[in-house]
């Protein structure tokens, strides 16, 4: 197994991208969105980290986090994968239990490990938010980015609040 190294140390902030096992939509349903976006701000804010942006996709999640203190990266993801599945197991038990009665109960929602990217300057940030940001529009889920409630572009383009503070690093 290829291991992969996660530089923590440097300050920067990091695009980090996790996906539903075997890339089940099972972030289909709102309900499993809004426990995401929950988990993520928890989480935020027990770590005193910042989210700089985010989008959550029917079967995958894309976040720009920072923390202001070294090596929290990983026990970040690793808790905020853990506490999510444990809330987004039983919801789907009970509001998809068809669809859910074709899943091995024993399988995890998220798949092992995450995709972190450093970001190391302003403009790598921008360039990874509109990335994100573009994300349901090139899937065809939305027309224009701020149509897709789940991502922080309404924040940038419209001021609006998007259920988690997000914000530029300054």
């Amino acid at each position: 197994m290829v291991t992969k190294n996660i530089y923590d140390r440097e300050g920067h902030a990091h695009f980090v991208t996790f996906s539903c096992f075997r890339r089940r939509r099972l972030l289909d349903h709102d309900r499993a969105k809004k426990i995401v976006l929950g988990v993520l701000n928890s989480q935020l804010a027990m770590q005193s980290g910042r989210c700089v942006g985010f989008v959550i996709m029917p079967d995958h999640v894309h976040a720009i986090v920072w923390f202001p203190e070294p090596d929290q990266l990983s026990h970040f993801m690793k808790q905020w994968k853990q506490r999510s599945s444990v809330r987004i197991k039983p919801f789907l038990r009970q509001a998809l239990p068809g669809y859910v009665a074709t899943i091995d109960p024993s399988e995890p929602v998220w798949q092992p490990r995450f995709y972190d990217f450093n970001l190391f300057s302003p403009r790598k940030i921008e360039e990874k938010l509109t990335y994100m940001h573009q994300n349901p529009v090139r899937a065809g889920l939305a027309q224009h980015v701020c149509d897709w409630p789940w991502s922080s572009a309404r924040f940038y383009d419209q001021g609006r609040s998007v259920g988690v503070p997000v914000g530029w690093l300054s």
